[in-house]
């Protein structure tokens, strides 16, 4: 893309807070949690905002802040405000604006808030009003990347110009989604055009775990949006399955189809809607599930290795705390992992006392703990543990993970073998997605191999890309947790109803109504 011989380079601003956020997590997420990044350091998260890209004559890019945080519990009150406040400080002192990359998750919940992202976007639109374009006419113009697990109300979309989401689960094209999300807003900046938006929300609110793009009905749903979008007149169509562990009225599936054709947007977005709903019974977890000892038992007696089980309702990349030691517990339980003749490997249970007590007896020592069970204290409290400590790591600096640049920051790590059982221990919570994760950086690090055990149980949902290509076979454990996959038991009180699985019957003489809200150009 070049600007024409008669207009000017482009001036396009750049930053956004994300983060997922369980309100059924005891956690609290502080600006500690948050990687914040800025100047340089933000321009070179993308690849699109290079030297050598084909935007380089035309956009000059002005980096404001960017903080993302690994998912977790709500967001105390004042470190989202510490946050807010720099993003729309940076904003007003960067001068006129021809418009924003808004790199958000989409599912924040705050501590006194019904709607976070609404309530940032607002601020944002504020600041962008007040600076102006270059040129003194019209408004910037916002165009918002975010996650297809989070939520979309009237109130966020309305001061939005163009939104898109992620259109696989696992994110595998997180940042494809944030390059679709700029060169949308070059293309209507340069082109002059000025979308319109055809919003409308479907009460029904699934786990990803139910809503993985490697199933049906998933895979066709969301490999339909390239085909709209392909249509004339249309720009962009994106569908949010919703954030299904925070209990706010703005937690449900979503759509929006943004175009020049407003008639056609409407009706491709209330057609693709009424998809969704249809489909709402359809959708089944993206494996074979049961309860913890279900799953331990039915891995200990197969032949497949290693067998992967994934501690569902505690996983810290969708909001869990990460320091429960119930599957710890299930799995000490089982005769064969306590003897030896199963050998089984557990990471990523958060504990900073538990970590600094085997960094003081060291390798070798013999070290009794109590293990986890001291954020969320809801479910068996903390576990007792025996063992060795076999392995011990310093934290080291961490990148950003491509599934959605969620900060993985470094963190002390010390492993403990008690029977067939390694128990991994981390001072902050910390997902294990990859090899890397279990094996440390190339000088040694952890040095846990996982393809070496019978069994590999870690705190995640649907299996990452890595993990799933690992696993001889896996199941997915129904464990509890602040995101926990059974929605029915977690306690829901906020949300709008009726909202599909809670009021199963509701609309059994008739659909809810599906017509979308056409949401106007905002006002040059």
């Amino acid at each position: 893309m070049t600007p024409s011989a008669n207009h000017r380079r482009l001036r396009i601003g750049i930053g956004g807070i994300g983060i997922e956020s369980s309100t059924f997590c005891p956690h609290r997420s502080t600006t500690d949690d948050f990687r914040q990044t800025r100047g340089q350091d933000l321009l070179d998260r993308y690849t699109w905002t290079r030297a050598d890209s084909d935007l380089a004559e035309t956009v000059e890019w002005v980096p404001l802040l960017h903080a993302t945080s690994l998912p977790g519990g709500p967001v105390e009150a004042e470190s989202y405000l510490t946050l807010k406040n720099e993003l729309v400080t940076r904003l007003r002192e960067a001068g006129p604006l021809d418009g924003l990359v808004y790199d958000i998750h989409g599912a924040m919940s705050v501590i006194g808030l019904t709607d976070a992202e609404a309530d940032l976007t607002e601020a944002v639109r504020a600041a962008l009003d007040f600076v102006g374009t270059p040129d003194g006419t019209g408004r910037p113009m916002i165009s918002t990347a975010m996650d297809l697990h989070g939520n979309v109300s009237r109130r966020f979309a309305e001061p939005i110009d163009l939104l898109t989401a992620h259109r696989l689960a696992p994110h595998e094209d997180a940042w494809e989604t944030r390059e679709r999300a700029a060169r949308n807003l070059v293309r209507c900046l340069l082109d002059g055009i000025r979308p319109h938006r055809a919003w409308v929300q479907v009460p029904v609110l699934l786990p990803g775990e139910k809503t993985s793009t490697r199933l049906e009905p998933a895979t066709s749903l969301y490999a339909s949006l390239a085909d709209i979008e392909r249509l004339p007149g249309i720009l962009d169509a994106a569908m949010w399955v919703g954030y299904a562990w925070a209990d706010e009225p703005r937690c449900k599936a979503a759509i929006v189809v943004t175009g020049e054709n407003a008639e056609l947007a409407g009706a491709e977005a209330e057609k693709l809607a009424r998809r969704y709903w249809d489909a709402r019974r359809d959708f089944v977890f993206v494996g074979p599930t049961g309860s913890a000892e279900e799953c331990v038992e039915q891995a200990v007696a197969s032949d497949k290795r290693p067998f992967l089980i994934s501690d569902s309702g505690d996983n810290p990349t969708a909001g869990g705390a990460g320091d429960l030691a119930y599957m710890l517990g299930k799995l000490l339980e089982n005769d064969a992992v306590r003897t030896g003749r199963v050998t089984a490997v557990h990471p990523g249970i958060t504990d900073p006392v538990a970590v600094a007590h085997c960094f003081a007896a060291g390798v070798g020592a013999e070290v009794t703990l109590s293990v986890g069970g001291k954020v969320d204290a809801n479910h068996g409290g903390p576990y007792e543990l025996t063992g060795t400590v076999v392995a011990l790591q310093r934290a080291t600096e961490q990148k950003d993970r491509a599934e959605g640049g969620a900060y993985d920051r470094g963190v002390d790590m010390a492993a403990v073998r008690s029977g067939g059982l390694t128990v991994v221990l981390v001072e902050r919570r910390k997902p294990f997605h990859t090899l890397a994760d279990f094996m440390g950086p190339e000088d040694g690090g952890l040095g846990i191999d996982p393809r070496t055990y019978d069994l590999v149980v870690v705190k995640i949902g649907y299996l990452e890309p890595e993990l799933h290509d690992m696993a001889a076979d896996w199941l997915l454990a129904l464990t509890p947790g602040g995101v926990d996959q059974d929605l029915l038991r977690l306690g829901h009180h906020r949300v709008e109803r009726p909202l599909y699985p809670f009021d199963e019957d509701a609309y059994a003489e008739s659909a809810p109504d599906l017509t979308p809200v056409q949401l106007p150009p905002l006002a040059r």
